[in-house]
């Protein structure tokens, strides 16, 4: 088991294992010197990654044994866990600002960076790839509706406040009544998808999965390798996101410290580092997938962990909130905005046509570095060292 968990699915993942020495040293220093701020928040961010992609490795062991549209939600459910534990770490940290960074940066991620890396990544194996519209066509709508959904609080807020027409506490408490009604909303629609891909039309995502696979590149190589039982990999899928929820617990805890002291600006660490890291393992995975030719799986991936985080996660952790008495609302800042609604716009117009090359890909990792270049640039809102207790 050991060596089929360390072989990994793919080069990508394999790679990441050179960063394994990060996990006992970064839990070891988390408790043996809990001053190393600058330290603990590195090495557990390392050790993320071969942790994360352990994760990914076991979870899509597992799904091989579930039908495709099961299984595929399955692995990005595994992503969405840490994911949902991160943000409720945050949540009773009272850290808003870096939680609203991390459910938009979590999209802009999968769908800027990790779906145009899938693009190129294809893209230098085959001329041309085509994905089926089923996948495309659904995670573009459902994409669209949380990008109304996450940004509507943020459009009453501009409107009404920059008008003066409500009190400023009146205000803030109708923002947070948008934002739990819209997060109730989002929480329906993600329920009425998840009846239509496993239930009633599971049969579309089922076909367009297992001919995306037959296609693949590397379909008989893979027929032969030697794979997990199911309880390793359930035992691994518990070892892994127990591990990984550990270490990023632990570089959570050193977040407000790293933006105070080492003049990183909250934003680039929501919307950017965070990110990066937490689903790093089904990343890879993707990427993987695109290089086989098995673009509905990459794809699949892909806007489906987008879809799970601003359609399920985001909006529970907003009722979470609520139950808690946690003021935290949808209510992001314009850059955040922005951001979200153009990189939304740029994954409907590269999966609109059905196929993808390199160029795309390239333009939307581009559009990425623009974004982490200004986040990176960009100031901590006012108040923030009080606004943590």
């Amino acid at each position: 088991m050991g060596k089929l968990a360390l072989e990994s699915s793919c080069k990508l993942g394999m790679a990441s294992n050179i960063l394994l020495p990060a996990v006992p040293a970064g839990i070891a220093l988390h408790y043996a010197k809990p001053d190393a701020h600058l330290a603990i928040f590195i090495l557990n961010y390392l050790a993320m990654v071969p942790m994360a992609n352990l994760l990914a490795f076991a979870a899509m062991s597992y799904s091989r044994k579930l039908r495709p549209a099961w299984g595929v939600v399955f692995e990005t459910s595994m992503g969405s866990a840490v994911e949902l534990i991160l943000t409720l770490v945050l949540l009773f940290d009272n850290q808003f600002q870096v939680i609203q960074g991390v459910f938009l940066g979590s999209v802009l991620t999968n769908c800027s960076l990790v779906m145009g890396l899938c693009f190129v990544a294809g893209g230098i194996r085959h001329r041309e790839q085509r994905f089926d519209e089923i996948v495309a066509e659904t995670g573009g709508s459902l994409l669209l509706l949380s990008a109304v959904g996450l940004l509507m609080p943020a459009a009453y807020a501009t409107s009404i406040g920059s008008s003066g027409r409500v009190e400023p506490e009146k205000l803030a408490r109708d923002i947070l009544s948008v934002s739990r009604s819209t997060a109730v909303l989002l929480l329906v629609a993600f329920i009425i998808f998840m009846l239509f891909q496993l239930k009633t039309q599971d049969f579309l995502f089922d076909r367009a999965l297992y001919k995306s696979h037959i296609n693949g590149t590397d379909y008989y190589e893979d027929k032969v390798k030697e794979k997990l039982t199911d309880a390793e990999s359930l035992f691994l899928c518990v070892v892994a996101l127990a591990l990984v929820t550990l270490h990023a617990l632990f570089l959570v805890s050193q977040i407000h410290w790293m933006v105070l002291n080492r003049d990183i600006s909250d934003a680039f660490v929501g919307l950017i580092l965070v990110p990066l890291v937490e689903k790093v393992g089904e990343h890879f995975a993707s990427m993987n997938e695109a290089w086989d030719n098995t673009m509905d799986f990459a794809l699949s991936h892909v806007l489906g962990g987008s879809i799970q985080t601003a359609l399920f996660v985001a909006p529970l952790v907003v009722i979470i909130g609520w139950i808690a008495g946690k003021p935290l609302d949808l209510n992001f800042e314009l850059f955040q905005v922005v951001v979200y609604f153009l990189g939304v716009l740029i994954v409907g117009n590269a999966i609109r046509d059905r196929k993808t090359n390199y160029l795309e890909g390239s333009l939307s990792v581009i559009f990425y570095l623009i974004v982490a270049v200004t986040a990176f640039y960009y100031p901590n809102p006012e108040g923030f060292e009080d606004h943590h207790h």
